[in-house]
């Protein structure tokens, strides 16, 4: 059957069901299972990979709406459809339809992949109901994210810096580069009523003992130079340097192979976490440029705590505010996303990091990963631990939200 030929156009799922029909299962037993949720969840991944845009918010957005439209389409069968046939093709219809619209140089793949995904399912009415069910949910959530404000100009919308002043941000050496992410803040969020909703309090004041203690943990064991970081914090600190995006599409994939909740079951989960992500950043945004807290070196350098003017860190600092730390928003919502879904602890499995070439690190929980980033950000001296814990409640209140309204978010349209 071509995939190209044109064809013809719930419950709500509250937050205990979610909780309580989700549990981790052994890699081995999802060997013998449908491959179609993990093959268009590599599509996607190699979409994002080679034509993704600069924004790790615009990614996400792709990777949200694609596989929103996935887990509605997979979500409820007609009566008297066969439900494999249907859900397979549902999927595979919704993903190949939003990835060609967001990512139009890779047509030429995703239509092969598509292809070969209609082929292996036979012929027959449920397959055509599932390619439409599929199409007209992707459709459906084009159309309603369209002007959201996560494109990559309006990400990076212009902000106006303040004067300088003690604890207000600054552009940070050495590129002193525009602020970046600013417009996160004005964006359409996928679940929040408003960006807003869970804006954090203050970061610690500058003259709290909380500040001094974090301004001192940094400067010791942050600086490009230092004595008292060991080898093993170096090496968790450049392990996480790079994308969030990037970092955690492996642990998804692996809770995707061992979730065993079947395709609709598998669309959920990544449909949630990434629009949990998406919302997360969104929020991060807003409480980054709420607070505007000035980072590390600029604190460090100029502050009235023993100014050290030559103080560098061990990365470089990221164009945005130091409070809450994005890195950490992500992984509390990331953690928050999957050990509600398929459990806290899962088999061991090995994790790479672009940034970190040869180094190969083992998981038993996604908690670890968590930890890992709260550290590694104070390693690299690009923030303090106190937006670093912050990030991690913020990023896990948002991905509580979306959990309970996944209901909302799921039903079709």
């Amino acid at each position: 059957m071509s995939p190209l030929r044109t064809r013809p156009a719930l419950v709500a799922l509250g937050v205990t069901a979610l909780l309580t029909t989700s549990v981790a299962v052994p890699q081995t037993a999802a060997a013998g299972r449908s491959s179609t949720a993990l093959t268009w969840y590599d599509a996607t991944a190699e979409t994002i990979a080679t034509a993704g845009v600069s924004t790790q918010v615009t990614n996400s957005r792709t990777w949200a709406i694609s596989w929103l439209a996935a887990a509605r389409a997979a979500r409820s069968v007609p009566a008297g459809v066969e439900h494999g046939p249907y859900q397979e093709a549902a999927l595979a219809a919704a993903v190949h339809r939003a990835l060609v619209t967001l990512a139009p140089s890779r047509t030429e793949q995703l239509d092969a992949t598509y292809k070969e995904a209609l082929d292996a399912i036979p012929d027959s009415p449920a397959e055509e109901r599932g390619v439409a069910e599929g199409e007209r949910q992707a459709d459906l959530v084009l159309t309603s994210r369209e002007g959201d404000g996560l494109d990559p100009a309006s990400v990076n919308a212009p902000y106006p810096v303040r004067p300088a002043a003690p604890g207000v941000w600054q552009p940070t050496p050495p590129a002193y580069a525009p602020a970046a992410q600013y417009g996160n803040r004005l964006a359409k969020p996928f679940a929040l009523a408003t960006q807003s909703q869970f804006r954090l309090g203050p970061p610690p004041a500058l003259g709290s003992a909380r500040y001094a203690a974090d301004l001192a943990e940094v400067r010791a064991y942050g600086a490009v130079d230092s004595t008292a970081r060991i080898a093993h914090q170096t090496e968790t600190a450049t392990f996480w340097l790079g994308s969030s995006l990037t970092l955690y599409t492996e642990p998804l994939r692996v809770a995707l192979s061992r979730t065993d909740q079947g395709i609709a079951g598998q669309a959920r989960l990544v449909a949630l976490f990434h629009v949990a992500l998406v919302d997360t950043q969104i929020a991060t945004s807003d409480s980054k440029y709420a607070h505007e807290r000035w980072r590390p070196v600029t604190a460090i350098r100029t502050g009235s705590i023993d100014p050290d003017p030559d103080w560098t860190p061990l990365h470089g600092t990221p164009a945005h505010p130091d409070y809450p730390s994005g890195h950490n928003t992500y992984s509390g919502a990331a953690e928050t996303v999957l050990s509600a879904l398929v459990g806290p602890r899962t088999a061991p499995f090995d994790l790479t990091s672009p940034t970190a070439p040869g180094v190969t690190r083992t998981y038993t929980t996604w908690k670890k990963l968590s930890d890992e980033n709260v550290d590694a950000r104070v390693f690299s001296g690009i923030h303090t631990r106190s937006a670093d814990e912050a990030g991690i409640r913020l990023g896990k209140t948002v991905a509580r939200y979306v959990l309970r309204n996944a209901g909302r978010l799921l039903a079709s349209r």
